[in-house]
């Protein structure tokens, strides 16, 4: 069988490559090369980049085998996961693996902005002996705002308190006791600008925080602030920056990322107050290994078919063990719904799990469910990534209960919605076995319990003697060997369904043959095995 491929689209780190093992194909592109990675990408069940590859529509178009995008490091700015959402490809990157590094280069340029270290290295080399021109500042007894108290933020601030500094802080998301906690007092944002002496920017790049600092804000800030923006170009205008630096209104700034990257040519750059650094907020070798290790497990997980824990299009964490081996009764269950509705999709569809199972997280198994629903109903590849993202758009209503109380078997997956043309249908389904191997225990108000295989008849008819024997020689007349039958009737001379699992499939003319001959109110064959 043909290795699943990794596309490597940037220098990753060996540990990283290593991770990935000898059950794959590595093969590598230049990333920055979009008509390489359009050739490149087509052959690809997984992609792993760094920054400087874009990841979007087209490339995702271009990639029909592709399962995962894999970001060796924290932001998501250069992949479309909306458009990964929807091709039905799992987004994972490595959120905690610069913390620390990007903490430290933070530290770093508060460090060099007190005490003018890079300017005066620089003279020094030049041949300048000038103590007088780099005079700094102490930073014990400064107030130090931090905006942004996230996982970075905080180490920012635990660090930077140990200068004897007082930190300050604004972030929306946190409460006053949990600012408390990282050792910050919390303000709002006009507070902390008029009242900090340095200003450390950790946010995400949303469009709410693109210009957060601009031209007003600097204005309203400290006379001589001095600011640090190491997590995302574009949070601090640079433009009204630099024009706040020659004012002098703010005293210095260490950058180390832009609004556009890369760059090499900005009115910063002429300023000596500046202190600016190529976007090496996460690169040292410990976190450079941390991302790639930490993204290989995942690309490894999800070549396997797992669902990854941690994945940003993906809500919910790690599949409990318990959990996974009902993903695929969740999953045949809904495909027999779609049979059963000969193809239409419902207006409104309910899954519910029932039973001891869902003491565990069991949100995985409406995904499973509505995949099954949706398989064969549409051209788009269907996973359990973008299956509910489908199912919402093309399902009028989705409701997805759980329950602890189960009263026949310990637990049960149930799918049933109503078609458009009123028809009501349900199939339930139970793990059975030390195995956990999925079992049919009902369909509509029919109980039958039925091992669900690759290959199931489904029939209804008016119950009445010699009904199994033609069922049985026509399909022996037609080379199909029956494993398994299950017989079930409401009431005496009512309606009775029966459901087969079969040796092989059953083609379209006998069924119709079968159909015929009992009179069914309705036959339906389902192929499991595709």
């Amino acid at each position: 069988m043909n290795k699943p491929v990794v596309l490597i689209a940037e220098d990753l780190a060996t540990a990283a490559i290593e991770t990935l093992g000898p059950d794959v194909e590595v093969r590598h592109c230049d990333g920055a090369d979009r008509a390489a990675l359009l050739a490149a990408v087509g052959r690809a069940d997984a992609l792993l980049v760094r920054s400087a590859t874009r990841v979007d529509a087209e490339v995702l178009a271009a990639a029909p085998h592709l399962r995962v995008v894999a970001r060796a490091g924290v932001g998501l700015d250069n992949v479309d996961v909306d458009a990964a959402t929807r091709a039905g490809v799992a987004v994972v990157n490595a959120p905690t693996s610069n913390t620390v590094t990007a903490a430290e280069l933070a530290c770093g340029l508060i460090i060099s902005l007190a005490r003018h270290i890079p300017q005066a290295d620089a003279a020094l080399r030049a041949g300048e002996w000038r103590r007088s021109r780099y005079m700094g500042v102490e930073l014990a007894g400064k107030t130090l705002g931090v905006v942004g108290l996230g996982r970075i933020g905080k180490l920012v601030a635990r660090r930077m308190a140990a200068f004897d500094m007082r930190v300050i802080a604004h972030d929306p998301n946190l409460s006053v006791h949990q600012a408390e906690q990282a050792g910050a007092e919390l303000l709002s944002l006009d507070d902390l600008l008029e009242t900090a002496d340095f200003i450390t920017v950790h946010l995400p790049r949303t469009p709410e925080t693109t210009g957060l600092i601009g031209r007003d804000e600097l204005r309203r800030a400290k006379p001589g602030v001095r600011i640090v923006n190491a997590a995302r170009g574009g949070i601090v205008d640079e433009q009204a920056l630099a024009e706040a630096l020659r004012e002098g209104h703010v005293a210095g700034a260490g950058l180390d990322v832009f609004t556009v990257e890369p760059c090499t040519d900005s009115p910063l750059f002429g300023l000596d107050t500046v202190v600016a650094t190529p976007h090496l907020g996460a690169s040292t070798v410990e976190a450079q290994d941390k991302a790639g290790v930490a993204v290989a497990h995942a690309v490894r997980r999800a070549l396997t078919g797992e669902l990854i824990a941690g994945a940003v299009n993906v809500h919910g964490g790690a599949v409990a063990k318990e959990v996974g081996p009902l993903l695929p009764l969740a999953e045949n269950l809904g495909r027999i719904f779609t049979a059963l509705a000969d193809g239409l999709l419902p207006a409104g569809l309910h899954v519910e799990v029932r039973g001891e199972i869902t003491r565990h997280d069991v949100a995985v198994l409406e995904r499973a469910a509505l995949k099954g629903v949706l398989t064969g109903t549409g051209d788009t590849p269907l996973t359990l990534v973008n299956a509910p993202l489908l199912a919402r758009e093309r399902i009028h209503e989705v409701w997805f209960t759980t329950s602890s109380e189960c009263d026949r078997h310990r637990d049960v997956i149930t799918v049933r919605g109503t078609l458009p043309d009123g028809r009501e249908i349900g199939v339930r389904g139970t793990p059975a076995g030390p195995r956990q191997v999925g079992k049919l225990v009902g369909i509509g108000d029919y109980d039958i319990e039925l091992g669900i295989t690759g290959h199931m008849v489904f029939l209804r008819y008016k119950d009445m003697p010699g009904m199994i024997g033609t069922i049985g020689q026509i399909l022996g007349e037609a080379g199909i060997n029956i494993a398994v039958m299950q017989v079930a009737r409401i009431t005496e001379g009512g309606e009775a369904a029966v459901a087969l699992t079969v040796d092989n499939a059953v083609p379209a003319t006998v069924l119709d043959t079968l159909g015929e001959a009992i009179g069914a109110s309705s036959a339906h064959f389902v192929d499991l095995t595709v």
